[in-house]
């Protein structure tokens, strides 16, 4: 034990250098004991279980202590059923052709051979392009682009983003762990994401409708965050971070396979972010201190993330928390006053199980709980100065079961099932003192899915891959989502996809039952959206390690789910609603190329140009016309650092007003991998020519004035990692 205490004492150093401090009821002393204690090579794999098994209270939920029992009895000593990823890094853009993804059919398979088209984004990549966020990331994949209101950030996919959603139509996913929560549907991207960037080992995109093996919010596509392994870490991994707007961070990670065959990934997180001054100029006047906020973009989180693999069984569990202040006077607040925040809380527990049998079928499933907490205050002058509360609760727990079988050699046949029973999807807002209650909304719902997918053969160079899905909800009743794709190889190093696909959202619990006086009522009689997507694509390796792909789709959106501004019955002011409104259809073309040199330099570009209109013929709001990236990334001084450059160009959109111009930014990484053993230095500039640009937001009946936010400026970040 005093082995242990010494080694507590050293974590608490580390985080107070870097000035960052857990709350003592978020992470117990034991946990801090926990991390060093698993952190230390001489501990054995069955004293790490015992360790972990301390966090439950830490991360709460039943079905985690159930789920930490059940790895705890497994740990005998058998090897892993499964083999670790490829390393990315290390394969030609001929052999990334054919790379594995798992994402588009729920079972590994070959990109070329996905129903859909696929991105994929490495550890390298994140490393060397310095991304923060899972949200940067996605910004530097082809046809996605992402909108910051400074509370929240908003996925953008082949020209739709309306300002007031809230990332429902895209599903995310951690392990396959889905972690939209119940009650706004949200896939968070932003620094209110659950998991550290540093703990990802690669991030696979799939576009186009995905209903028909996922069900709801897989709409636009599917976002699977697949987290590192054991062997990735290789040990203890600490890193430390400084930035612009007094930004610190630090991280501590283990990764270890124990010699019964148990693999164990431990880490804790914190993040503290002062946050820029700000100019809003719809405040501009002495009694709101000229439109300039201080201090009120503050930006404070913590998250905890545990995997734990043996004998098949996975078990991911983790917790974060992010505290964000709301600087734009959002709904009429008071403005420049630090004490507007949102809360952000999410734990999540999933304990998986995959077999192989040797008849070439794979049975694998999950049980998994999910707690989701949302805390907003809001400061209002009425007078006196009022502090309202807005808080949602969102509690959930499900299971999977799915087989893949192999028959008569041509086809390959996915079936599953799922259900998950919404235990919570609370509503509250009520004034603090005194007292006034506004909402008070408690339901519960449930779901399940069962689906059909059949990959088959038809000749050695020809693929048809068909799936069903049927969806019963409590609330909506029954729907089908079918998704058909011919795929043919016409040669060794040329793949052509004719793709149609379905899916569909079902309204949530803000759309449908959020109210508040003045400023918003619900919808109880809101239909599911559904969509359609017609895609070709063409994906071709050229001579000279060049990759091309092109692609060009349609689709068309009924019921669209839109928040519209409404008569209030009662006042005559004006309220929004969410009403099943708009009917979209848009088309466009997606071209990307991709080139390696010998010398380790790398080339990554992209174009996409898209139309997004509703049924009047009107473009989208939010909908840049043009998208254009480019990332490349070359080794210097004798590969003794990487230097690492990426432009992205972004349209002009529409916004409520008018529109906001199109924009070029530049970011720029210096990458050290080489200083010294173990130890790696990074460097980075954001927005390096400092461009000013704005994002499109959601109207809003407190600032009525506004229809956009501006962006950062330029920016930086240091970071150190050592391994140890």
């Amino acid at each position: 034990m005093n082995r242990i205490e010494s080694r507590c004492k050293s974590l608490k150093w580390f985080m107070a250098f870097l000035d960052l401090e857990f709350p003592p009821d978020r992470v117990p002393r034991s946990s801090l004991g926990l991390l060093i204690q698993i952190t230390t090579q001489a501990v054995s794999a069955s004293q790490a279980i015992q360790c972990l098994t301390t966090l439950a209270s830490y991360c709460r939920g039943k079905l985690l202590l159930a789920a930490l029992a059940l790895a705890t009895s497994a740990a005998h000593g058998a090897p892993p059923a499964e083999p670790s990823a490829p390393d990315l890094t290390q394969l030609s853009l001929e052999q990334l052709l054919d790379i594995p993804v798992y994402t588009a059919s729920r079972f590994s398979q070959k990109g070329s051979n996905a129903p859909s088209s696929v991105s994929v984004i490495t550890a390298a990549d994140i490393k060397t392009y310095g991304y923060r966020t899972l949200a940067d990331i996605l910004r530097s994949v082809r046809g996605m682009y992402v909108t910051y209101d400074r509370t929240y950030s908003y996925i953008g996919v082949r020209g739709f983003a309306r300002p007031g959603d809230y990332n429902s139509r895209v599903l995310v996913m951690v392990d396959g762990y889905r972690v939209n929560d119940p009650v706004f549907d949200t896939g968070y991207i932003g620094s209110e994401f659950v998991l550290d960037v540093d703990l990802i080992d690669r991030v696979e995109i799939v576009r186009g409708p995905s209903s028909s093996v996922y069900g709801s919010n897989a709409f636009f596509g599917v976002v699977n965050v697949i987290t590192r392994t054991a062997r990735d870490l290789k040990g203890a991994e600490v890193s430390a971070e400084v930035g612009s707007f007094d930004t610190k961070k630090g991280r501590a990670s283990f990764g270890h396979r124990f010699e019964n065959g148990l693999d164990a990934v431990v880490s804790v997180t914190g993040f503290d972010s002062r946050g820029p001054s700000l100019f809003f100029p719809e405040f501009n006047d002495p009694a709101t201190n000229n439109g300039i906020t201080q201090g009120t973009d503050y930006d404070r989180d913590s998250n905890f993330f545990a995997k734990l693999s043996y004998s098949g069984f996975t078990l991911d569990a983790g917790h974060s928390r992010r505290n964000k202040g709301i600087p734009t006077g959002f709904t009429g607040t008071v403005f420049n006053d630090p004490r507007n925040r949102i809360v952000d809380e999410q734990t999540f527990a999933s304990l998986g199980y995959y077999h192989t049998t040797g008849g070439g079928t794979d049975v694998s499933g999950r049980i998994y709980f999910g707690r989701y907490e949302y805390d907003g205050d809001y400061i209002y002058d009425a007078p006196p100065v009022t502090v309202n509360k807005d808080q949602a609760l969102g509690e959930w727990w499900g299971a999977e079961l799915k087989l893949v079988k192999t028959v008569f050699d041509k086809h390959k046949l996915v079936m599953g099932g799922e259900y998950q029973e919404n235990r919570r999807q609370n509503q509250a807002n009520f004034d603090q003192a005194p007292f006034a209650s506004y909402l008070d909304d408690k339901r519960s719902s449930r779901r399940a899915g069962v689906y059909l997918q059949d990959e088959y053969a038809v000749r050695d160079n020809w693929l048809l891959n068909a799936g069903l899905r049927y969806d019963n909800y409590s609330t909506i009743g029954g729907t089908l989502s079918p998704r058909l794709a011919v795929i043919h190889r016409m040669n060794e190093s040329t793949v052509v996809k004719v793709l149609y696909g379905t899916a569909f959202r079902a309204p949530n619990a803000y759309e449908s039952y959020y109210a508040f006086p003045g400023q918003q009522i619900g919808n109880s009689s809101l239909r599911p959206e559904k969509i359609k997507t017609w895609e070709a694509v063409l994906e071709r390796y050229l001579p000279g390690n060049w990759r091309v792909t092109a692609s060009g789709y349609y689709y068309k959106v009924n019921d669209l789910i839109t928040q519209v501004p409404v008569a209030d019955p009662e006042t005559g002011g004006v309220l929004l609603q969410y009403q099943n409104l708009d009917n979209v259809d848009a088309k466009g073309v997606e071209f990307e190329a991709e080139h390696s040199w010998s010398g380790g330099a790398r080339l990554r570009g992209s174009f996409t140009a898209q139309m997004a209109r509703d049924e009047t013929g009107a473009a989208l709001s939010n909908s840049p016309k043009h998208l254009a990236k480019l990332n490349y990334s070359t080794p210097v001084f004798h590969d003794k650092l990487r230097a690492a450059v990426e432009l992205q160009y972004t349209g002009r959109r529409i916004t409520t007003f008018g529109e906001t111009g199109g924009f070029l930014t530049a970011n720029l990484t210096l990458l050290s991998e080489r200083l010294a053993p173990g130890l790696e230095l990074s460097a980075s500039v954001y927005n390096l020519f400092d461009r000013k640009y704005a994002d499109p937001v959601a109207f809003d009946v407190g600032v009525p004035t506004r229809d956009v936010i501006q962006q950062d400026g330029r920016n930086f970040r240091f970071k150190l990692t050592y391994r140890f």
